[in-house]
């Protein structure tokens, strides 16, 4: 039986070999039947993967260089009807802002934020919210010589390796200036973890250089905003915030710079956030940490120091406590054991290196590839972790948040198993009978 397709054949370039390929159409003949394919070209295929944006449900995007018109971040996700004010986020911008004392960075900047979108009459909408700081003391001519060569450890040279081409003026991207916009989402997300579960997070600088803070000094039950915040370097102890502000003077004098180390906890976790396999949390949070500007390392619960230990030594054996609930007699895993939270105290350790950009002389190379020596000039700070540690709060809270949304979506949808489970409730009196 005949087709009833028809037989004439396209409209083609010859080949000039006069055989059939890319340069003509390739015919194809049965009975009855002429089927013809068309060319197959080349496509440029183009991956975009600018690394701004972080979270699947409460998903923010920062944008915005260091000597540029302004910073800031969109919020995407935000649950409508929570309370919120330009108020609420500048607190801990005013904790991250530069010029804060005589051992951080001397540029002078408010960082004031205003929201420009997203709410209405002081509550979310649920559409996206959109936060701006402008940049009000650029000194763009503090870059000249560093436009041209490379400062070493900075992120100048690799930055021109991936993408041919830079913000020269200052560190662009890759400036702790973008940690604006993740710090202000955090305080949104610190707000919304507070109101719903009644949960915490909170860090401080646990070292600075060779000065250790011993873990036994702070009580993580008790810790409290307002010990932290008692000294420039935001360590809990007295004594040894002295000694840390002391390594920092002894560095900032002759133009260089040393690292340290931030702990962070998070009390009142619920339990349950976080998920198996590749999406654990220890590593959703590690993640989230090491991709602040200076981070060099990470630790979670026992971290490397448990690995000196036997099983029996490291164990969290469990009881169950006055209220009927099955807790840990120690808390080695940090409060996460096979990627999800038991409800114990989150605990990690975040390690930062001395800040790259120093006033000593340094060897290095041009963008033109000539061997050279530089002097960096500019502000910048001798030691980043004491402003690192709102911005370490605020990384660690958008992924609780993020988080804590995905449990309710998965494991709130249907009723819960009370023998096992416990329900994720509204802590804040003023909420009871909503939803967030």
């Amino acid at each position: 039986m005949a087709s009833s397709l028809s037989a004439k054949p396209f409209l083609t370039s010859p080949s000039t070999d006069g055989a059939s390929g890319f340069g003509s159409l390739r015919k194809l003949s049965f009975p009855s039947v002429r089927y013809a394919i068309r060319p197959t070209h080349r496509r440029t295929l183009e991956i975009q993967a600018a690394g701004s944006t972080y979270g699947t449900h409460f998903r923010v995007t920062t944008y915005g260089e260091s000597h540029g018109g302004g910073v800031g971040c969109i919020i995407d996700g935000c649950p409508p009807r929570l309370p919120l004010t330009e108020a609420d986020m500048q607190i801990d911008l005013d904790r991250r802002r530069p010029g804060q004392s005589r051992i951080t960075t001397p540029r002078k900047e408010t960082d004031t934020c205003r929201i420009y979108s997203g709410v209405a009459e002081g509550m979310t909408t649920g559409s996206p919210i959109m936060v701006n700081v402008p940049n009000t003391d650029q000194r763009g001519n503090d870059y000249t010589e560093m436009s041209k060569a490379y400062r070493p450890s900075h992120a100048d040279a690799t930055y021109d390796f991936k993408y041919g081409v830079r913000s020269v003026q200052g560190g662009g991207r890759s400036s702790a200036r973008e940690t604006i916009g993740r710090v202000a989402a955090g305080a949104v997300a610190k707000k919304i973890l507070k109101k719903f579960s009644g949960t915490e997070v909170l860090a401080y600088v646990s070292q600075v250089h060779k000065v250790v803070l011993p873990e036994n000094l702070v009580d993580h039950e008790t810790l409290a905003l307002d010990q932290i915040e008692s000294n420039i370097v935001r360590c809990p102890d007295p004594e040894y915030a002295e000694k840390m502000i002391a390594a920092i003077d002894a560095v900032r004098v002759r133009g260089d710079s040393v690292g340290g180390v931030v702990t962070c906890i998070v009390r009142n976790v619920p339990r349950g956030l976080g998920s198996p396999v590749f999406d654990k949390l220890e590593a959703e949070l590690a993640k989230a940490a090491l991709s602040l500007p200076a981070t060099k390392g990470f630790e979670f619960g026992s971290g490397f120091a448990g690995t000196f230990m036997t099983g029996s030594e490291h164990n969290d054996e469990f009881f169950t406590d006055a209220h009927g609930r099955i807790r840990t007699r120690t808390n080695r895993s940090g409060g996460i054991q096979g990627g999800i939270s038991n409800g114990e105290i989150i605990y990690m350790r975040i390690g930062f290196k001395p800040t790259s950009t120093i006033g000593k002389k340094q060897h290095t190379v041009t963008r033109d590839k000539q061997e050279t020596e530089l002097i960096a000039r500019g502000r910048h700070d001798p030691c980043v972790v004491p402003r690192a540690v709102p911005m370490v709060e605020a990384a660690v809270a958008l992924v609780l948040v993020d988080q804590l949304m995905a449990q309710y979506a998965q494991c709130e949808l249907f009723p819960i198993n009370p023998a096992l489970q416990e329900p994720l409730e509204l802590q804040d009196p003023e909420l009871a009978g909503t939803h967030i």
